[in-house]
């Protein structure tokens, strides 16, 4: 399962998560988390306004905290190796790979 996300994408093959980030003027960079690892998974819609995300919690860790301000929509920010930025158009292809991490997890 792909989806695709405002500079990068997340990949799920069943048992790995891989989250490719790629920032304005930097080489992409590529997290890989184990699907049976993750604790918890966030997923914000997307609007027509503001881009949404998907977020992964790993053991041991706190979730990324929502950046307020006009322009960040309440989305975690880029520096979060563990969440990505959605458009609207991947809210679909984004709730099913959600779902999908979820039945791995069980």
């Amino acid at each position: 399962m792909d989806i695709k996300g405002v500079q990068g994408g997340v990949t799920f093959d069943g048992e790995w998560i891989t989250i490719t980030k790629k920032a304005v003027g930097q080489q992409p960079r590529e997290y890989r988390i184990r699907a049976a690892d993750v604790t918890g998974t966030r997923f914000k819609p997307a609007t027509r306004l503001f881009h949404g995300y998907v977020q992964f919690v790993l053991p041991g860790s706190d979730p990324a905290r929502e950046a307020r301000g006009p322009l960040s929509g309440g989305r975690p920010p880029q520096s979060d190796p563990h969440s990505l930025s959605i458009p609207r158009r991947s809210n679909d292809a984004a709730a099913k790979l959600m779902a999908a991490v979820e039945q791995a997890r069980s």
